[in-house]
């Protein structure tokens, strides 16, 4: 991978975002927390066995996978990598590194005995390029453990938008299946999953302020106008559709 001299720019817009949300991220990541909490009950009845080397946790946040897996998997701590400091910083006395992963992973911590990584990987440039990078800078015998939003997420978001007749401002999500087309030649994939998880629709004004309390508000469009706004609430579907997200979980093991 390339070192880039400078952050893109939506990866500076992304570190502002989850910067100003960081204090209210660990109680509000609710999904996150139950990604994590599947991650390490995968592992844990797997029984991943880790080889010695350093464990990373990709855009670790508040280190709500960390945690998980050091609980289920024992053994060495996590180190913490995450461009927000501010995320990093929740956590102030276990090992981090603060670390745009768009440059690419430290090359002082390669090769890695395990990459793990959960709703991080959708926030980079080139998610399917920077996965195969991922899979190639494990050691031989180095565990992949990851989990990230796919692409058919928010079908609600979409559809209020195209009935407003204006942008939708959804992070566009990568699609699942050329994910798992980098990681295949990499690793002997242990676990593949395509999980859907819903929550309840409580209207569109409320699941777009929980998204800014997280910190996921980032865009490659630009934000919406008051106008445009009004007319995307009034045109979201009502309670009767759940919020929906669409989850990629893969663990494999480097040939």
């Amino acid at each position: 991978m390339p070192v880039l001299k400078q952050p893109p720019p939506f990866s500076a817009a992304v570190n502002s975002c989850f910067s100003a949300g960081a204090e209210a991220y660990d109680s509000n990541a609710c999904l996150q927390r139950a990604i994590a909490a599947r991650l390490e009950g995968l592992c844990r009845r797997g029984e991943l066995r880790l080889p010695p080397g350093p464990r990373l946790d990709l855009g670790a946040g508040s280190g709500l996978l960390s945690r998980a897996l050091e609980r289920g998997l024992g053994g060495e701590t996590f180190l913490r990598v995450d461009q927000c400091g501010a995320l990093l910083r929740q956590e102030a006395a276990v090992p981090q590194l603060q670390w745009d992963l768009n440059r690419g992973l430290p090359p002082q911590l390669l090769p890695a005995a395990c990459l793990a990584s959960s709703f991080a990987l959708q926030w980079l440039e080139q998610p399917q390029r920077q996965l195969q990078h991922w899979c190639t800078s494990l050691q031989r015998g180095g565990w992949l453990v990851l989990a990230v939003p796919t692409s058919g997420s928010f079908p609600l978001w979409h559809q209020a938008a195209q009935r407003a007749g204006v942008p939708c401002t959804a992070l566009a999500l990568p699609e699942a299946q050329p994910l798992i087309d980098a990681a295949q030649p990499h690793l002997d994939i242990r676990c593949q999953q395509h999980l859907r998880f819903s929550r309840p629709n409580r209207g569109g004004l409320t699941f777009l302020q929980q998204i800014k309390t997280l910190g996921a508000q980032a865009s490659r469009r630009p934000q919406l106008t008051a106008g445009q706004l009004r007319r995307l609430l009034r045109g979201w579907p009502g309670p009767d559709q759940a919020i929906l997200w669409n989850v990629l979980v893969l663990i494999g093991q480097k040939r």
